[in-house]
């Protein structure tokens, strides 16, 4: 896990010297992905300048260093992230005759791409990864991102030069860049509370996106391809769901991948150890991790003393019942607050997922025993674990059976008296489930009493701003796969289309980035099993009975984890991973919050509309209603501005 910036520039030749302090200028930005190593590699003839930060993992020797040429010198690499099959791709290179220098998967990566090409050596590799590569034969640049995202890369072309790195820091970093601010980019960020790709918040730099890869010679457009396709694979994975298949074996083949994913994610030459909240996604990977271990594993978790919030007790039970070398943390209210006035500079772009706090004090402490963390992510887009896909599968088809003034009358009574009713309304709530948070769970049943459609339903629940272009001043929502019609073709079930577009959006750009940003902000490696692209590729040929059982997500995953944990340590309502922005919002970050959505300042930058912003921060304070989401969403835009702008 490492940093990676660089530039190809045609414009001119600047020298040994200019090039080499041009890169690492944008190496130092990203310090902290890398703190033990820093080099650069510049070719002054081609224009040509890679850089690497180093957090060293596998093969900590001299031999393991990037930028990294290949044997033959053809290659040069600097890359992010890790090849978990590195040691089977090895051994079928060594049957080859091909000689290896060290023991690092970057050299594989290198010897893969000479004897089998760009594209196959990346087709064979199991891993999380952003690749540059540059070819000195075809003096061609290669950008490359893993299948499902989970490592960054941001780059910004402008005819004769191409500079990259793994945050947006880097770029800036580059002395006659000059981004602006993108407002379409703006105006999606105050709906989904993250910058959606392809777009960043500037006009000028894109993400490339997960599963693409990126080809640019001199005088010509870059050139982007696609190597694997999240749509392309869950629309192979439906076309099976008619074959019969057997639930016990089923369970058996997802025990055998998930082991298999893990056992690979758990080669390291540094000490690892896995976040684990107790939940089902944690402890599937902490169970698997210890079966496999010949010593106790190293689990994690944080704690809160507020209602509603802390699953710490969860985490030490299954900690308990597998055995495991458990530290958990329960955290201070000014510890969580400390970290507020700092998200801005981790997140380089605005981001507006709170459960970010969390995220990070928990990465903070585990990096203070382990250097690698397995995490449980990806467990709802594989097997339908949200909510709201219940809310699809259930509550829709109960709603949809009211008539319309009924409904509405529904809604404006929930709006007004929130949780109390709930209750009232519980026949609407699958199966009956108690609602955790329960102010926000009638808020949300509110919202989809007024809606007319699962597809509309989706798209708010997913809102932090219904209507964003209302917020933001002079900016058109981009288009994007939450507006594509032909989805609801290629994938007709409510449920599944909706993990489909999570898969496509809110995981990479989220999820991921929430993940990435917090564990490399204490340079902690994280490695997300259930993430493996043949555990995706495996969840998506499933039919949805084998995931969706009534209003209980994640069926085959509970059978797995039923194997060695007991479900009662294990089977309640799902959480989520958050701290009470809301009451906070109230009390000790009020003045600071105050300061951010001053109506003159955001008035006269003339982004967004200062007069909803104002009627929902008045709402919240006065407590009539929850509006934490769509605030902290302009805060962290605001906070990003007066960091970045």
């Amino acid at each position: 896990m490492c940093g990676i910036a660089g530039l190809v520039d045609r414009r001119a030749q600047l020298g040994e010297a200019a090039l080499t302090q041009a890169v690492r200028t944008m190496n130092d930005t990203l310090h902290h992905r890398g703190p033990d190593g820093g080099e650069v590699w510049v070719s002054p003839e081609s224009g040509v300048g890679f850089g690497h930060r180093r957090l060293a993992i596998v093969d900590l020797s001299p031999t393991g260093v990037q930028p990294m040429a290949s044997g033959d010198g053809r290659f040069v690499v600097t890359y992010n992230g890790e090849i978990f099959n590195y040691l089977e791709l090895r051994a079928e290179l060594l049957a080859m005759g091909v000689k290896f220098r060290g023991e690092s998967d970057t050299e594989v990566l290198l010897e893969g791409f000479v004897r089998w090409g760009i594209a196959e050596t990346i087709a064979k590799a199991v891993g999380m990864f952003a690749v540059a590569l540059w070819d000195k034969r075809e003096k061609s640049l290669w950008l490359i991102r893993d299948r499902l995202g989970v490592k960054p890369l941001y780059y910004a072309h402008d005819g004769q030069r191409l500079i990259f790195g793994s945050e947006l820091k880097a770029l800036r970093a580059v002395a006659d860049w000059r981004p602006g601010l993108d407002r379409d980019a703006l105006t999606g960020f105050m709906r989904h509370g993250y910058v959606a790709g392809p777009r960043t918040i500037y006009n000028e730099a894109r993400k490339l996106m997960p599963g693409q890869m990126l080809e640019w010679r001199d005088g010509q457009a870059p050139k982007l391809s696609t190597y694997w396709d999240a749509r392309a694979k869950a629309i192979e994975g439906r076309a099976q769901w008619g074959k019969p298949i057997d639930p016990r074996e089923a369970v058996d083949r997802l025990d055998t991948l998930l082991r298999e994913a893990i056992r690979q994610r758990m080669i390291a030459d540094v000490p690892l150890g896995a976040f684990l909240s107790g939940g089902i996604d944690s402890s599937t990977v902490v169970a698997l991790m210890q079966q496999q271990s010949s010593r106790p594993v190293r689990s994690f978790s944080i704690g809160f003393a507020e209602d509603g919030y802390d699953e710490a007790g969860h985490a030490r039970a299954v900690a308990k019942h597998l055995g495991t070398d458990h530290t958990e943390l329960y955290v201070e209210p000014s510890h969580a607050l400390g970290v507020v006035p700092k998200l801005a500079e981790w997140y380089d772009e605005p981001f507006a997922d709170s459960s970010q706090i969390p995220t990070y004090l928990v990465s903070e402490m585990t990096r203070k025993h382990v250097t690698v963390a397995l995490s449980g992510d990806g467990g709802d887009e594989n097997f339908a674990g949200y909510s709201r896909y219940t809310y699809a599968g259930t509550v829709w088809d109960k709603v949809a059976r009211l008539p319309g003034p009924i409904r509405a009358l529904g809604a404006a009574i929930l709006e007004k008296a929130g949780a109390p009713l709930l209750a009232a309304g519980s026949f609407l709530l699958p199966g009956g489930v108690q609602a955790v948070r329960p102010a926000e769970k009638a808020a949300k049943l509110a919202q989809v009493l007024r809606l007319d459609s699962i597809d509309a339903v989706y798209r708010r629940l997913i809102s932090q701003w219904p209507e964003p272009e209302a917020i933001a001043l002079g900016g058109s929502e981009p288009d994007g796969p939450l507006w594509d019609a032909t989805l609801a073709h290629d994938m007709p079930e409510p449920v599944a289309r909706m993990q489909l577009l999570d898969t496509l959006t809110y995981l990479p750009d989220d999820i991921l980035t929430k993940v990435d940003r917090a564990t490399m902000a204490v340079a902690l490696e994280g490695r997300e099993p259930l993430l493996d692209h043949r555990v995706v590729e495996f969840a998506w040929s499933l039919p949805m009975d084998l995931k969706l059982k009534g209003s209980e997500g994640k069926w085959i995953l509970r059978e797995v984890l039923a194997r060695y944990v007991p479900r009662s340590l294990t089977d309640r309502p799902k959480m989520g991973f958050g701290v009470p922005i809301d009451s906070w919002l109230r009390g000790p970050l009020r003045d600071w919050a105050e300061d951010l959505l001053d109506e003159k300042a955001i008035k006269a930058d003339g982004l967004l509309d200062p007069a909803p912003i104002r009627e929902a921060w008045n709402t919240h304070l006065s407590g009539t209603a929850n509006m934490h989401y769509p605030i902290w969403t302009v805060l962290m835009f605001r906070a990003w501005q007066r960091r970045w702008r």
